[in-house]
């Protein structure tokens, strides 16, 4: 396993400066969310995995770590290239040391569903920022399947200790809201559970759990049910290893392309971007904004849509973005929030409520950034209302651990008259440990 990216402990500031015209071709890192996944079904498949382009980042090697302590082998080849040799399903090592995903709450619920039906006791824990993050969602259908919460912290949050389940029951549950985490920590658990274990949401989530069950050859079924999805999965299958191909981050890509759009005169390319369409929420309200954003070479890899998109410098107008819409872009609200204070009029980014409970509370760190940076912004209920303009920048903006705060209002700093610093940056590592130089080489200006 590759040593992990350590964070001394001390805050990181960095400055960010008026940029001139971004340019050039620039691939953001593996998509997050499949690399956490990458790891587990290599856990879970019984023989060798073999995974490109995993995003190595602090919160995906800690998810490859506890899948180490569950009884994986796991060696990096090269850059992005991994080999996973997993013991499968029904095998699994009980741990010998508290499970600790760092900052990986994905890592976190989706091993909870792991660990949930497989008879072994584990301990789950991070640092700071984890421990406020809520477990509870991902408990309460858990406990239906027979997982028992052996301790847990006030409200249910870590440190967590879970006694899996020798002879989990298959359920039928209908999640309480629009959630790829608990949609696909229900589907792990019921990998172990003899019978159908079905999941009904009322709105579809990003479904890359269900695309990677089948990929390594499980029995799932989706289909339709008003306008979200009913998941059915079939129990005890044998995972055969397959390998896996992880496209580059849309959520990462969200940086570049908002800094592009802002800066005068830029013109770039951004390479092998995820295009599923319960991931291209952003990409629809820039468009709907008027943004210059043309795909280029829509293909499938890996078992995703995938484009390369050319982007230039906009005269973006404010809109109305629908709640419906938060479960396709939920990550990338900061960033359009940073769009949305260079546009014409207002936008309004409706039922937020999924922010306060993220890596800090999204909404109101995502306002006081931007009045630290001169825009205006209101929030209403879980709505948040950016007035556009030409904010002049200046300020520091208070991060609160949060790495898609920290790049967004870098982001916003090369589009203002006057420098914005962020009071930390340590946390990037986490998703996307290559944007400072990335950014650099598009022309993006930091100090």
């Amino acid at each position: 396993m590759s040593a992990l990216l350590s964070h001394s402990g001390e805050a990181s500031p960095l400055r960010a400066l008026r940029a001139r015209a971004l340019t050039g071709r620039f691939r953001p890192p593996g998509d997050k969310s499949i690399s956490h996944r990458a790891f587990l079904f290599g856990l879970l498949a019984c023989g060798e995995t073999q995974v490109e382009g995993l995003l190595e980042g602090d919160d995906v090697l800690q998810t490859g770590k506890a899948c180490e302590a569950l009884g994986a082998a796991t060696e990096r080849l090269a850059p992005g290239r991994w080999r996973i040799r997993g013991p499968g399903i029904g095998a699994l090592l009980e741990p010998r040391e508290t499970l600790d995903f760092g900052n990986a709450g994905t890592g976190c619920r989706l091993m909870m569903g792991v660990v949930g039906s497989h008879g072994i006791t584990a301990a789950f824990d991070g640092d700071a920022s984890l421990r406020k993050r809520p477990m509870g969602r991902i408990l309460d259908p858990l406990r239906l399947m027979g997982t028992q919460v052996l301790s847990e912290a006030e409200g249910g949050r870590c440190p967590i200790v879970l006694k899996g389940a020798r002879d989990p029951s298959p359920i039928t549950y209908r999640t309480p809201v629009a959630s790829a985490q608990i949609k696909s920590a229900v589907l792990l658990a019921g990998l172990n559970a003899r019978g159908v274990t079905t999941v009904i949401e009322a709105e579809a989530s990003r479904d890359h759990t269900e695309k990677m069950l089948a990929h390594f050859g499980a029995d799932v079924r989706v289909t339709a049910e008003g306008e979200g999805r009913r998941i059915a999965l079939v129990g005890r299958p044998e995972l055969t290893p397959r390998p896996v191909v992880v496209p580059a981050d849309p959520s990462s890509a969200a940086f570049p392309i908002v800094a592009a759009l802002i800066v005068p005169g830029s013109d770039i390319v951004i390479e092998g971007v995820m295009t599923n369409p319960l991931r291209t929420g952003l990409l629809t309200t820039l468009l709907e904004m008027g943004a210059d954003i043309v795909f280029l070479d829509c293909r499938v890899e890996g078992g995703e849509e995938v484009a390369d998109l050319r982007v230039r410098a906009s005269a973006l107008k404010g809109v109305d973005v629908p709640a419906a819409r938060a479960p396709s872009m939920i990550d990338e609200y900061p960033v359009l929030a940073v769009a949305a204070a260079f546009a014409v009029g207002t936008t309004r980014m409706r039922g937020l409520h999924e922010l306060r409970v993220k890596e800090s509370d999204r909404l109101a760190a995502v306002a006081a950034g931007l009045v630290a940076a001169g825009a205006d912004c209101a929030i209403e209920g879980d709505d948040l209302l950016v007035s556009g303009g030409a904010p002049r920048g200046g300020g520091t903006v208070a991060t609160h651990m949060d790495h898609r705060i920290a790049m967004s209002f870098l982001v916003m700093g090369q589009a203002t008259a006057d420098p914005i610093t962020v009071d930390d940056t340590a946390m990037i590592a986490t998703s996307f440990p290559t944007f400072r130089p990335a950014m650099e080489r598009l022309g993006a200006v930091f100090g």
